[in-house]
């Protein structure tokens, strides 16, 4: 084979082969990783409510507040799952808190990694290490299916593997599961195995990797009210008591359910019949 038709060869190969992955710049507060190829892409307007907002969760509020400031002044802090109730807020905390610390802290930066990319995490924190930013990796609605093992490349960055989590890395998480895994598949994992205990340890034990559990439980009804008043008296809408208490308790009872986001979902729609506009 002659040189040129291995210099061909070559120049082919380098052109099918991916680009060495480079770091974004960092000016932006908020990126989204992705895959294929790796890369972080900014996000310039992050879909969020000031914190304010949020009822019905002063502890957890006051919790992760206090651990997102204590990493972004760098400080050792831990890492967060929010679980419990749907639609009671966990995944709006988590960028809100980002919002109101990194107003102070500019250096902090939220990354969110979908959980379907978790296999990439190590890749993604490669990217992250040693920078001089601080980054809050946040994954929404995590959980696992019984023959799931995206969650060892989560249990390894948490507190295993040789290189672990970098220091300028902390994880928060969502998930409507305690233990990130159906609880009738943790049943038919100790029902069906010769050790049943060590059957879901591996699985269970990866919720225990996080030094904060935050729950959030369904609201009752005057905090679902109080949810609606703040809105409305964010964006300046006017509303009797009478009307809004009327309208509010119909909606919630068509939905089936009270929670924040069913609150949210009702002052939208009072927002677009009365010509607000929330953008």
């Amino acid at each position: 084979m002659t040189k040129k038709v291995l210099k061909r060869i070559a120049e082919a190969l380098e052109r099918l082969a991916p680009a060495p992955l480079e770091a974004p710049d960092f000016g932006a507060s908020a990126f989204v990783w992705h895959t294929e190829p790796d890369r972080l892409v900014p996000v310039q307007k992050v879909s969020r409510v000031d914190v304010s907002l949020l009822v019905g969760v002063d502890r957890s509020r006051d919790t992760l507040l206090a651990n997102t400031q204590q990493f972004a002044r760098g400080m050792p802090a831990n890492n967060a799952l929010l679980w419990g109730a749907r639609g009671m807020g966990k995944s709006s905390l988590v960028k809100a808190i980002h919002g109101k610390v990194s107003a102070d802290y500019p250096l902090l930066k939220i990354v969110e990694i979908q959980r379907e990319d978790l296999e990439s995490i190590g890749r993604c924190l490669n990217l992250l290490r040693g920078r001089p930013e601080r980054f809050v990796l946040f994954c929404d609605d995590l959980s696992f299916s019984h023959d799931d093992a995206h969650y060892k490349s989560l249990k390894a960055v948490l507190d295993g593997g040789i290189e672990g989590r970098p220091d300028n890395v902390v994880l928060y998480a969502t998930s409507n599961r305690r233990h990130l895994m159906p609880r009738d598949m943790i049943e038919n994992e100790r029902s069906s195995a010769i050790n049943p205990a060590e059957a879901v340890e591996e699985k269970v034990s990866l919720s225990d990797r996080f030094g904060l559990w935050l729950g959030f439980h369904p609201c009752d009804q005057d905090q679902y009210l109080e949810m609606i008043r703040g809105y409305c008296r964010e964006y300046g809408i006017e509303i009797d008591e009478q009307t809004l208490w009327a309208e509010a308790i119909e909606w919630q009872a068509t939905r089936g359910s009270r929670s924040g986001r069913v609150a949210w979902q009702y002052f939208t729609d009072l927002a677009g019949r009365r010509g607000v506009s929330l953008g």
